[in-house]
């Protein structure tokens, strides 16, 4: 039996939430920050928060569409908005509280004089296509640490660069949170699970399969080394069509320059149509023929 979360739309609502006598003093708070249009990705992300903690303990989600990450011609505007979807699936996961804010409570003097910098990292990948976004995904995930104060915060890897920039920033600045980073949910042909995936007509979803199966092309090259798996993930690239490619990069694990063997990862982005779609793979690199 499910128990509906207690929703928290202030500061004031969240901590009388996290202050109720049912948690101990020595519980653990999971945080799983989210835009919502939740799905079975996010699901799984609030899944592996409750097993973080444990089932004594409270999971927050937060659903927060953060307009300081969309930039000029962005789709903050038409950004799927399902909040009582969102509570259902909360529901159905155990969430403890729901922190859905407005925007005027997570910026109440409007946009923040003080953001945080995500630095070099921050400028690559996504950073490069989206300018200024980074800075207003870490300020937001910051604001949240500090309103909901996480022991574990739970995130998916399909935003890879954005779990390795909020691990890094949690680094820097000692926020003493783990961040636990969640495997990529995907579709039976292998498309990674987004929110943005409904804006798809039935011929874009079939062709936005082609991002997966070249990632998969790649791991499966991998055991001949770096070039033999960018070459494979370009060739599969060759037979894709209508897609518009931004970028696919073979990195470390940290996003650094990839290695010539050992653990590795591999990105990608591209368009279809006005649909932008990101999506990356873990790759063992090997020189053994």
């Amino acid at each position: 039996m499910t128990t509906q979360p207690l929703l928290a739309s202030s500061r004031e609502d969240l901590r009388a939430a996290l202050g109720a006598t049912r948690w101990g003093d020595d519980a653990r708070v999971a945080l799983v920050p989210t835009m919502g249009a939740l799905h079975a990705g996010h699901a799984g992300l609030l899944a592996r928060a409750r097993q973080e903690v444990g089932q004594a303990a409270p999971v927050v989600a937060s659903i927060f569409v953060n307009p300081l990450q969309f930039g000029p011609g962005e789709d903050l505007d038409r950004y799927p908005r399902t909040f009582e979807a969102d509570l259902t699936v909360c529901e159905q996961e155990g969430v403890d509280i729901v922190f859905a804010p407005p925007v005027e409570e997570v910026y109440p003097g409007g946009d923040p004089q003080v953001t945080v910098d995500p630095g070099r990292l921050g400028t690559v990948l996504e950073g490069k296509r989206r300018p200024g976004h980074f800075h207003g995904v870490l300020t937001v995930v910051a604001k949240l640490f500090g309103l909901v104060r996480p022991d574990v915060a739970v995130f998916g890897e399909k935003d890879y660069q954005q779990l390795t920039l909020i691990r890094r920033m949690v680094a820097d600045l000692c926020m003493d949170i783990d961040v636990v980073g969640a495997e990529t949910v995907r579709e039976a042909d292998g498309l990674a699970l987004s929110s943005r995936n409904r804006y798809l007509d039935a011929d874009q979803r079939w062709r936005a399969a082609a991002l997966s199966r070249t990632l998969y092309a790649a791991r499966n090259a991998a055991r001949y080394g770096a070039g033999p798996a960018i070459g494979a993930a370009r060739h599969e690239l060759r037979h894709a069509r209508g897609l518009d490619l931004e970028y696919l990069e073979l990195t470390a694990p940290d996003l650094g320059p990839a290695p010539e063997s050992g653990p590795a990862r591999l990105l990608i982005a591209a368009r279809l149509g006005s649909t932008r779609l990101i999506d990356n793979m873990a790759l063992e690199l090997s020189g053994d023929s």
